[in-house]
């Protein structure tokens, strides 16, 4: 049985776990990786306590996963760099696990290990541009270099705090970072009352994901999110999108994706107002 568990918690509480995690390397040094990567989980508003915990446990069974270890170890190095982080609003990030270094099935299960024992965060509205600002500096203090850099975001609702999400997505894109999206689609009421939008993966496709060869996987509720995550992370480790995946296509710098989002990329932003809701004035 699990024993993860649910409440608030200091942003860096386990980031002394990576010490232990880590490949050992000194602060003069930078071990070479095949692939650095931020796993950025939704704990908003939107998540519930069950719902966190269900996301919580299919990345501790994902890096448990026998498929998983092989896939990092047929890389060109054999080995990737992670951090894991959980953020809700403009100014709530939560790093749970500082950078380790993945190598083998002992490195992952000390990493699922740890992660499995770390409280779950929550915190009030969605804001993914925040996520992204928040996790650009990331990797340039990790101690690692990577011939990848991925932030991997999974939410089940668009941005509605913070600035528009494209902003954010086309200044990690600039500075060569990829991003890849999981959405969680569900059409539960909302805490405001109101239902998600129904078509998150298109937003997810056209707002959030870019770079080259970024792609999402689609999970069609919270109980499928661990089969979502594990085929997800096999895919983006081995630097390849899944068949059937909904891809960028081209770096977003001068203009939108070539996939269009018609509901428009502050779809989030305008459904609050509607409801006289001002996230970033309230918080």
């Amino acid at each position: 049985m699990s024993n993860i568990g649910y409440r608030r918690v200091p942003a860096v509480l386990f980031a002394g776990l990576a010490c232990l995690l880590s490949a050992g390397a000194s602060a003069e040094e930078q071990v070479a990786v095949d692939l650095e990567l931020v796993v950025a989980v939704d704990v908003s508003g939107s998540v519930d306590g069950h719902e966190a915990r269900l996301q919580r446990e299919g990345y501790v069974a994902a890096l448990r996963s026998p498929e998983l270890v092989k896939t990092i170890e047929a890389g060109i190095i054999g080995r990737i760099a992670v951090t894991y982080v959980e953020w809700a609003g403009l100014d709530h990030q939560f790093t749970i696990i500082d950078w380790a270094v993945i190598q083998d099935r002992a490195s992952a299960g000390r990493f699922a290990d740890a992660l499995a024992a770390a409280p779950v965060n929550a915190g009030p509205w969605t804001s993914i541009s925040g996520l992204i600002d928040f996790a650009l500096p990331l990797f340039e203090r990790n101690n690692v270099r990577g011939t990848r850099r991925v932030i991997d975001i999974s939410g089940d609702g668009p941005n509605n705090s913070g600035p528009l999400v494209t902003l954010a997505r086309d200044a990690a894109v600039r500075r060569g970072v990829v991003i890849n999206g999981l959405p969680i689609v569900n059409d539960r009421l909302q805490i405001f009352g109101g239902r998600q939008i129904p078509n998150l993966d298109l937003y997810y496709a056209g707002c959030v994901i870019g770079g080259p060869g970024a792609f999402l996987v689609v999970a069609e509720d919270f109980n499928d999110f661990a089969r979502a995550i594990r085929r997800k992370l096999i895919f983006e480790i081995a630097g390849v999108a899944p068949p059937g995946s909904r891809h960028a296509g081209r770096e977003p710098v001068s203009g939108p994706l070539h996939v269009a989002f018609e509901g428009g990329c502050d779809i989030g932003e305008r459904r609050l107002r509607e409801r006289g809701f001002f996230p970033d004035q309230d918080f």
